[in-house]
């Protein structure tokens, strides 16, 4: 995102899905230190918290609720919103440190699938940019990324 830097990538994936969470199920989720301080250690605490949420049979059907998606059982939750938006936030990690940003093609094609008959919803969120063109024999990764409005060709 324009204006962002890696530690605030960081800051919104744990931050948001926290809220998102508790406002939903009432979950709660422990809070680690702060990104300001330790951003790594920041995410591997909330990682962890996440993970122990999906590892305890406990939550397996809980629902989360939620005025824009319905009810939703957790586990489906996490995947279609929390590690979707990590997946696609990988790609401006990687990218901002000069790591291999190279994302799975196919989990690229199945997302821009499913959103792109969203597209102006999604737009209208105020989460994505505009859509950024690019050839229409573009690879998967190259489309999605153009679609939720970074440039694929950005360097830092």
């Amino acid at each position: 995102m324009e204006g962002w830097t890696a530690r605030d990538v960081v800051g919104h994936l744990v931050e948001w899905f926290p809220a998102f969470l508790e406002s939903g199920t009432g979950i709660r989720l422990d809070a680690g230190p702060s990104v300001a301080d330790d951003p790594a250690a920041a995410w591997h605490t909330h990682v962890a918290a996440v993970q122990q949420l999906l590892d305890d049979p406990a939550y397996a059907d809980r629902v989360l609720s939620n005025p824009h998606i319905g009810d939703v059982r957790l586990p489906e939750a996490v995947d279609r919103f929390y590690t979707a938006d990590v997946f696609m936030h990988t790609w401006d990690l990687a990218r901002a440190t000069g790591q291999d940003e190279t994302l799975d093609a196919e989990t690229c094609a199945q997302m821009l699938a499913g959103m792109e008959p969203m597209d102006e919803m999604l737009r209208a969120s105020g989460q994505y940019g505009a859509r950024v063109p690019v050839s229409d024999d573009a690879d998967p990764q190259t489309r999605l990324i153009a679609f939720i409005g970074r440039d694929p060709a950005w360097r830092p």
